[in-house]
């Protein structure tokens, strides 16, 4: 199931849009990557409340996990876009869940190989369109103790809409989201969920009925810091 979120968010008085010019904006965008990052500070405004809790360790007798994750970037007629995957019922800890196209290393791969990897087998993207991304750069490492996971995230490049085709075990929906809701305060909310039988306060961002929220929602949150200084002001 491949779903859209189809309206652009209004733009919020002050924070005009970004450049018409795709060529520029991609060229900002890779030097802002390159440049010292918003780093834990912009992920931490997406942090779940219960993981203040916990200590920054992986589950009792395991190591840490390596993945990484993309962030594909893509013209559309409304602007650029990029997806996001429901996990499906064959994913572990994170079953049901939004999360960017990603997953773990395997032995000797390095993490940027992965995310395009593990990209192209879960978006279904045809080995073409797979070798055209560009990768851009990177975000801020991040590990997540509930799980185990120490991801590495990276923000890519296609020049034109790709056709998606996922991989049904492990991508339940298949959502792609305009780029400017990152930046709109609307998309952002709160709710309260339970963890370990206590509620905790839990931050998410809005994409359409689905929500957005945990690593994947930390990740976005300091991508959104980013490009808030790509805007043309």
């Amino acid at each position: 199931m491949i779903l859209g979120v189809d309206t652009e968010p209004a733009a919020a008085p002050g924070a005009p849009a970004f450049p018409g010019d795709r060529a520029a904006f991609q060229d900002r965008l890779r030097r802002a990557l390159g440049s010292p990052l918003p780093g834990q500070a912009a992920q931490e405004a997406m942090l779940p409340g219960f993981r203040r809790d916990l200590p920054d360790r992986p589950p009792e007798g395991e190591g840490w996990r390596p993945a990484a994750v993309l962030i594909l970037l893509y013209p559309e007629a409304d602007g650029l876009r990029f997806p996001l995957i429901e996990r499906g019922s064959s994913v572990g800890r994170h079953r049901g869940e939004m999360a960017l196209p990603g997953g773990g290393l395997e032995p000797g791969e390095v993490a940027r190989a992965a995310a395009l990897r593990e990209t192209r087998e879960e978006l279904g993207l045809s080995p073409a369109v797979a070798a055209a991304i560009e990768v851009l750069g990177a975000l801020t490492p991040l590990r997540v103790p509930p799980s185990g996971y120490a991801i590495a995230p990276f923000v890519g490049w296609l020049p034109s809409p790709p056709a998606f085709d996922p991989e049904p075990r492990e991508v339940a929906a298949l959502v792609t989201a305009p780029l400017g809701l990152l930046l709109d305060p609307g998309a952002r909310g709160r709710e309260e969920r339970p963890f370990l039988g206590r509620p905790h306060e839990v931050p998410f961002f809005r994409l359409g009925e689905r929500k957005v929220w945990g690593a994947t929602a930390m990740i976005l949150a300091e991508f959104a810091a980013v490009l808030d200084g790509c805007r043309i002001r």
